[in-house]
């Protein structure tokens, strides 16, 4: 719906301009300059000094006529449209009664005006409107507004022309010849079709936001937020666009937020209820395709964080479609009982370095948005060239707005952060001084400094509006910044448990010395999150993500092969704490293969064994395999693409497992617990009950719990090289009967009521049950529940 401005009656109108001052076409304060990228940075081919349509000009006042000057009355559009001074809050482009207001933020510009385009203006790369913006009329500190009046405002779309210093040594990108897009936009529009370059091969066409309807025709249907206790949630990170790409998907609309609503079903299937979406921010796929033939599939390189990523709308025209498939999306998966959580990037965005474009954080206000040295060099603790200057007053009011609206407009669950610890460093203290070597006085924290209590941290944590909403911290970056059990979290931030992963995978593979450290990662970590007050569901336990191998390619590939990615195989972790079982490659012997199974199956068991919360990647439910390549950021293809034809395949017995142990976690009290496990709930045993072998040899783990709904489970994993028979607990007038063994074949893995040769299954086991003990495979692990004796 439409809003009403807070504080005021009326949208102020623009007075008549002080004596010898002219209010006109655009007043550039320094002669635009091309941007070092080239072509990346170049501003829109007219400029409102050229064809553009300036707004109606106004007469120069003299002094001795400044007492009587009466308010000068502006318009655009071709006078279907009043320009009014506009209001300074909130920022970002807002519909009210009778047209829009446009507020943004530039402290350092000497000079802003608001361009309008139309569609077909915007292929053109053509200023429809330029409407320049009064210093004195339409600035509020350091915010620049004007108001439009009028209903075809709504059909326009918008961008901001800044001028100012042109100084890169002084951290400051003003250009006039770039229009840049609004940090606040609710949708970007630029190219129409996803990897299709724009005209003669523009793969960095002019984009621009798009103007608020006055009014939203979204039917949410009654849509409220779920509300899991995140100890009870099982994630699955997918990426959107692959999720129903291939063509086995057989959707009407592949590898759109539309595709994807027609899998949901799938997913309630396997017994996911939280989805994990990689980027769906809007990002440009072809940022690299100038240069090279890579696409930026993964999409870790925003452009705009208010935007759903307009090229994954099925109708791939306006920003408004983007906005309304990205809720359905998200009230489709509610209705199945799905949580959705957006993988969110405030570390960095899509400018670059100081060669990158100028697209709309940079030519607006560099200083601020970006983490910077005192001569203008870009820190880089992400990797990717520039450094989201978070922790800046400006910087992390945006960025809470930003939450807040994908929260409040579009129903997202939660957050998962990447390179989250980015957001615990102390923002950049710009002061030009430091150019010139000159004294500072007081103390000042220096640039990237790790804060205890980070003010945006702390800001997310206790915002009203965000109270309950799920938020993840992936609790490391890339300038060696690693605080997985160390994140700022207020009680409330949980983390991708990178320690989980590499513990779990040493252990399985048989890697001497880990049996101690696996049962911490069963118990929820609590050497991790104990002490500091936090529980086991703040713990995000994981064995594969969307970066790294594959589950498949994890017990496939020693060594990785990501030449196809174009960097001679230098890209990508060269610490993949993975093992082959025994021969390089997918094309191995059948006893390779097989233990490969179980391999698989045993990771997936550890996975929805422990306390936590289990997430695992889309794919590898599966089996999926990338060919040994884990940095798949640049492939739109099939290595990245769910294949719906492998996961139907009879061969694909490991759908099954995956699906029916989702379930048996669900079915058990005891493996989501509230708290840390105690020593009055779980019991460790070794190859004899109560007495669990610690020693550094030690490659057997096993445990008994209570359980509310099954009575008492027994679990272990056997990592050996080595087959092992191992006495299971007594309980008199009780026994214990298999439910899961990965060292069988399929279906007999997993061993369901209805599985129809299940008694004789058992009866084959008999001997062994009866004298109380169970035979285990060399890496095999086991469940079994306990039954009254009858």
């Amino acid at each position: 719906m439409a809003q009403q401005l807070p504080c005021v009656s009326a949208a102020r109108p623009l007075l008549a301009v002080p004596a010898g001052r002219v209010l006109g076409p655009w007043r550039g304060g320094a002669p635009g300059r091309a941007n070092a990228a080239g072509s990346a940075g170049r501003g829109v081919r007219a400029t409102a000094g050229a064809t553009a349509r300036p707004v109606s000009s106004v007469a120069v006042v003299d002094e001795e006529d400044e007492e009587e000057a009466e308010v000068e009355e502006r318009y655009a559009l071709g006078g279907a449209c009043k320009v009014l001074a506009g209001m300074p809050a909130p920022l970002g482009a807002t519909a009210l009664d009778g047209g829009v207001n446009f507020a943004v933020y530039s402290a350092g510009a000497s000079a802003a005006s608001l361009c309008l385009f139309t569609p077909d203006d915007l292929e053109e790369e053509t200023v429809t409107e330029e409407v320049p913006l009064d210093p004195l009329l339409n600035r509020t500190g350091n915010v620049w507004h004007v108001f439009i009046e009028g209903k075809q405002v709504h059909a326009m779309l918008y961008g901001y022309r800044f001028d100012g210093i042109y100084a890169p040594e002084r951290g400051q990108y003003y250009d006039a010849e770039n229009v840049v897009v609004d940090p606040y936009a609710k949708a970007v529009v630029s190219r129409g079709q996803y990897g299709v370059p724009g005209p003669d091969g523009d793969c960095w066409p002019q984009m621009a936001g798009v103007v608020p309807l006055p009014h939203s025709t979204f039917n949410w249907q009654g849509d409220l937020p779920l509300k899991y206790h995140q100890k009870d949630t099982v994630i699955y990170e997918m990426h959107l666009r692959g999720f129903t790409k291939h063509d086995s998907s057989k959707t009407k609309h592949p590898g759109t937020y539309i595709g994807a609503v027609s899998k949901l079903d799938y997913l309630k299937e396997l017994g996911v209820n939280c989805v994990e979406l990689m980027p769906c921010h809007e990002f440009n796929e072809l940022e690299y395709f100038s240069s090279s033939s890579k696409m930026n599939f993964w999409g870790y390189s925003t452009i705009n964080f208010f935007s759903p990523m307009a090229r994954y709308s099925s109708s791939g025209k306006t920003g408004h479609d983007a906005i309304n498939e990205f809720k359905v999306f998200v009230r489709e998966a509610h209705k199945r009982g799905i949580e959705v959580i957006m993988d969110v990037v405030f570390n960095h965005t899509a400018e670059g370095n100081e060669k990158g474009p100028i697209l709309s954080f940079r030519g607006i206000d560099n200083s601020t948005y970006y983490m910077l040295a005192p001569k203008g060099e870009f820190y880089n603790y992400s990797g990717c060239g520039n450094t989201f200057n978070c922790n800046h007053p400006v910087v992390r009011e945006f960025i809470l707005d930003c939450l807040r609206y994908w929260v409040t407009e579009m129903h997202v669950d939660g957050f998962r952060f990447d390179l989250a610890s980015i957001m615990t460093r102390a923002c950049s203290l710009w002061d030009p001084v430091n150019v010139y070597g000159g004294p500072v006085g007081g103390d000042m924290t220096t640039t990237g400094t790790p804060l205890v209590r980070p003010p945006l941290v702390d800001m997310i944590s206790n915002d009203p509006i965000l109270g309950g909403v799920k938020l993840i911290a992936e609790a490391w970056d890339a300038g060696g910044l690693y605080q997985v059990g160390q994140f700022p979290h207020w009680n409330i931030w949980s983390e991708w448990n990178g320690k989980y992963r590499d513990t779990v995978r040493q252990f399985i593979k048989g890697t001497d010395g880990f049996a101690g450290a696996f049962a911490e990662c069963l118990c929820g970590s609590p050497q991790l999150y104990q002490t500091g007050g936090r529980k086991p569901w703040h713990s995000v336990n994981f064995v594969c993500a969307h970066d790294g191998f594959t589950l498949a390619d994890l017990v496939t590939y020693n060594n990785k092969y990501n030449s196809s990615n174009g960097e001679d195989n230098r890209d990508g972790e060269n610490h993949n704490l993975s093992w082959n079982c025994g021969e390089e490659g997918e094309f191995a012997s059948l006893s390779v293969r097989r233990l490969r199974k179980r391999q698989m199956r045993n990771f997936f068991v550890c996975l929805m064994v422990s306390q936590g919360v289990p997430m695992f990647y889309m794919g590898d439910e599966y089996g999926h395999t990338k060919g040994g390549n884990n940095n798949t950021y640049c492939h739109d293809h099939y290595i990245n693409y769910f294949r719906w034809d492998k996961k139907e395949e009879q061969s694909s017995d490991l759908y099954r497992f995956c699906r029916l142990m989702t379930k048996f976690r669900k079915d058990c009290e005891s493996l989501g617990l509230e708290d840390f496990p105690t020593s009055e709930q779980l019991h460790w045993h070794g190859h004899q009950p109560g007495k669990p072998d610690w020693s550094e040899g030690s490659r057997f783990v096993a445990f008994s719990m209570k359980d509310e709904t099954k009575g008492e489970i027994y679990v272990a994993f056997n990592t050996s090289h080595l087959p092992v028979v191992v006495r299971l607990p007594e309980r008199p007038g009780f026994r214990w009967e298999p439910v899961v063994d990965t060292g069988k074949a399929a279906p007999y893995d997993f061993l369901t009521n209805d599985l129809p040769d299940r008694a004789v299954c058992i009866n084959q086991f008999s001997h062994f049950l009866n004298s109380n003990v169970y035979p285990m495979l060399s890496y095999s692990s086991i469940i079994l529940v306990l039954h009254p004796d009858v």
